[in-house]
């Protein structure tokens, strides 16, 4: 993992100015990967949450060990076994061209889709599991009542259910973006040079360059971040509906 290194005829590193601030776009890069990871795992964890707040026992017990099985694989697996499905020979790859629907075998790993990918995936249940205890405590009643009114199926939920389970989004949404913005084991494995974050550098700089003092100035600025959402969370939504329910 380097930055964009300018070499001399020696092969030495040529100093940039001191003003360039060539962390920053690698910063916002990094959050606007964690609010796309965040939207990805809202928009595939909702339903899934729902459904296991609404199934019957034996049906949503079953779910819910699904939902946890990546609990029980080691991360490493986890993140190796996408590079398998999504590298140039593997198996989405195979579907797609027997399938038809390309070809020509298209890149999807060691980039920045691979990144999101792999961390949508392992972060889902961190999203999943605030929204179903929400969800899970949201009494039936109430959309009983609306349908008796003459809301439609879909009014019903918009109006009556979903205000109800917001807690449950902005738990699940703050641990996602979060425990996302700090990842680093699944951006350097499947993410290549364009799908690295930020802590990538940050272990780039303790490990290999050995600039504590900017790995210390990276984790400083990430603490920043995190605790900068902590109180916008709070500023809009307040902080006390994380544990409303």
């Amino acid at each position: 993992a380097a930055l964009d290194l300018r070499y001399d005829e020696n092969g030495d590193i040529v100093s940039q100015p001191e003003n360039r601030q060539i962390y920053m776009p690698l910063l916002l890069k990094t959050l606007g990967m964690s609010l796309l990871i965040t939207v990805v795992c809202l928009v595939l964890g909702y339903p899934v949450a729902y459904l296991l707040a609404t199934l019957p026992d034996r049906h949503s017990n079953l779910l819910m060990i699904m939902v946890l099985l990546p609990f029980w694989t080691s991360l490493l697996v986890r993140t190796t076994s996408w590079i398998v499905l999504l590298q140039t020979e593997g198996v989405v790859n195979d579907v797609l061209i027997a399938s038809g629907l390309i070809t020509e075998r298209i890149q999807m790993v060691h980039n920045m889709f691979g990144t999101v990918v792999a961390m949508s995936h392992i972060l889902l249940p961190f999203m999943i599991l605030p929204l179903y205890s929400v969800m899970k405590s949201i009494s039936p009643s109430y959309m009983r009542a609306a349908r008796s009114l003459g809301a439609t199926p879909a009014y019903a939920f918009i109006k009556v259910y979903m205000p109800q389970t917001l807690p449950g989004i902005g738990a699940g949404s703050l641990l996602v973006i979060i425990l996302s913005i700090g990842f680093y084991i699944t951006p350097a494995l499947v993410g290549g040079r364009s799908g690295q974050m930020i802590s990538n550098f940050i272990a780039y700089h303790m490990q290999t360059s050995l600039n504590w003092g900017m790995a210390a100035a990276l984790g400083g600025i990430l603490l920043a971040v995190v605790l900068l959402l902590y109180v916008l969370y709070n500023r809009l939504a307040g902080i006390n509906t994380l544990t409303a329910r």
